[in-house]
């Protein structure tokens, strides 16, 4: 994957879990706010990986 993928799924999964997280806090469900929260860590992680191909490239262009 590239990092604009990583990125947009990164971005994706975190909407998904503070999504999540709010309709868990909202209806009281611990287990969906704890995915939730889980899964906008699983898209940070994703776009800090999309952040990281985006620097490995430019310093890979410079050479």
């Amino acid at each position: 994957m590239g990092e604009f993928t990583d990125k947009l799924k990164g971005a994706a999964n975190e909407a998904i879990g503070n999504v999540k997280q709010a309709v868990g806090k909202g209806t009281d469900n611990h287990d969906l706010e704890a995915e939730g929260h889980a899964q906008e860590a699983k898209g940070e992680m994703q776009h800090a990986k999309g952040d990281v191909k985006g620097g490995v490239k430019k310093v890979v262009d410079k050479i």
